[in-house]
């Protein structure tokens, strides 16, 4: 019997630039499911990531980083000649706005790279979850969709549970919501669990309230699904059962960025030890506040030791 464990997180790592309070901007790495590898780690489970970078040293610098986070970064693929993506954040009252350079970022040639999507497909097989985001589906072709669909239909085959944040952006998807929808629709059908934030789903599909958002995805088959609804706390749907579980505090923001993607590391990370969703709910709640207590994506590990502290290793 394969002995599972860990998660792969698939998507796109970029350089960050956020404006300090002196007009500066601070020289940082982030990215939606790089941001949830990095805490997952931190929460204590074995984390890797999968993505393509260039051969510049800030690359060099992301690679660095998921080394000192004890993120595995053996599925990191390098391109000679070309540099990673770009981000900039403003942030006003706490809540952030993004603009992107990005491309002709590497990742998005990932599963096209030569070997690249076999590897990933192997070392998935092993692994308990993979995790990937809107924004992840967003930067592929349709090859490479396609081949990341492939990997996928493999991986949940050989036991591994599929998990995904959609994480809309308009602008990703270059102003086509209609394929942004129908692309969700075709991967939420791999599906075990969707951890979505309810802003994004009434964006996207216009649903009405957090039930309309339960009832969709529950029809498109997936058995455990957790909308995140900002102060409102979550919403979860467990195999049927729909309940409501509050943030423990209420929070004033210094910087929102990565508060979806700390909750979502901290939630597989106690739903790999298998805690209940609720009580795992619990331990997103109070990670994702830390976070947005902190500029930029990833908080000070200082930060988040108390909390991590409490989860056994995994």
């Amino acid at each position: 019997m394969v002995e599972r464990n860990g998660l792969l997180c698939i998507g796109e790592c970029m350089m960050e630039l956020a404006r300090r309070h002196d007009g500066s901007f601070g020289l940082a790495f982030g990215g939606d499911t790089f941001n949830t590898a990095v805490y997952a780690a931190r929460m204590g489970m074995k984390s890797a990531y999968a993505t393509a970078l260039g051969d510049d040293p800030y690359s060099d610098g992301i690679i660095a980083l998921a080394e000192a986070e004890q993120v595995d970064p053996s599925l990191i693929a390098r391109q000679p000649g070309v540099m990673p993506g770009l981000y900039l954040i403003e942030t006003n009252r706490g809540e952030r706005t993004f603009y992107y350079w990005r491309e002709h970022s590497p990742a998005r040639n990932l599963f096209e790279l030569e070997g690249a999507a076999e590897k990933i497909e192997a070392f998935m097989r092993r692994t308990a979850f993979v995790y990937f985001s809107g924004i992840t589906l967003s930067i592929y072709s349709a090859a490479g969709l396609d081949l990341f669909e492939s990997a996928l239909r493999t991986a949940k085959q050989a036991g591994a549970r599929i998990a995904f944040d959609s994480n809309y952006r308009l602008r990703g998807w270059r102003g086509d919501a209609d394929r942004a929808r129908s692309t969700f629709k075709r991967f939420l059908a791999l599906c075990d669990i969707a951890l979505p934030s309810l802003d994004d789903e009434q964006d996207l599909w216009g649903d009405k309230d957090v039930a309309a958002t339960l009832a969709r995805l529950s029809a498109l088959g997936v058995l455990e699904v957790v909308v995140k609804s900002a102060a409102d706390g979550a919403f979860i749907l467990d195999r049927g059962d729909v309940a409501h579980i509050p943030t423990p505090e209420q929070v004033t923001p210094v910087d929102t960025t990565a508060a979806g993607d700390s909750f979502n590391a901290a939630y597989l990370a106690r739903r790999a030890e298998n805690a209940a969703v609720r009580d795992a709910v619990h331990t997103a709640h109070k990670l994702a506040a830390i976070v947005i207590r902190h500029p930029g994506a990833i908080a000070p590990r200082e930060a988040t030791l108390a909390l991590a502290a409490k989860i056994p290793s995994l």
